[in-house]
């Protein structure tokens, strides 16, 4: 099965340098956009197992534009999903694009057979 394109909303419901939360196929995704460029990455929180990421705080880190989780404060690198004070542990990262104002996120297809 291959990787597909979907449609999640708008770019003008997402205001530069703040985080909003899409359910896509089942999936919470955390979207930024962050000084004109979009990064997609999950929404759970891999420390505190919550779904808050799309809440937490953008900036630029060590030249890394991140987001910094809202319960224990790590960062995380929005292009890669990779945590700053612990590389063993990241968040997913979803190729992410705007196409006639939609922004779209490649979610990887799922396999339903068990």
């Amino acid at each position: 099965m291959s990787n597909v394109w979907k449609k999640v909303c708008s770019v003008h419901e997402i205001r530069d340098g703040l985080g909003a939360c899409a359910l896509v196929d089942n999936r919470q995704v955390a979207l930024f956009l962050v000084n004109g460029q979009m990064f997609a990455v999950s929404n759970l929180d891999p420390f505190s197992g919550c779904n808050v990421i799309s809440r937490g705080i953008t900036g630029d880190l060590e030249g890394r534009i991140v987001v910094a989780s809202p319960v224990y404060k790590q960062h995380f690198d929005l292009e890669t999903g990779i945590c700053l004070e612990d590389e063993s542990v990241c968040l997913e990262s979803y190729p992410v694009e705007v196409v006639d104002g939609r922004v779209m996120v490649m979610m990887p297809a799922i396999d339903w057979v068990a």
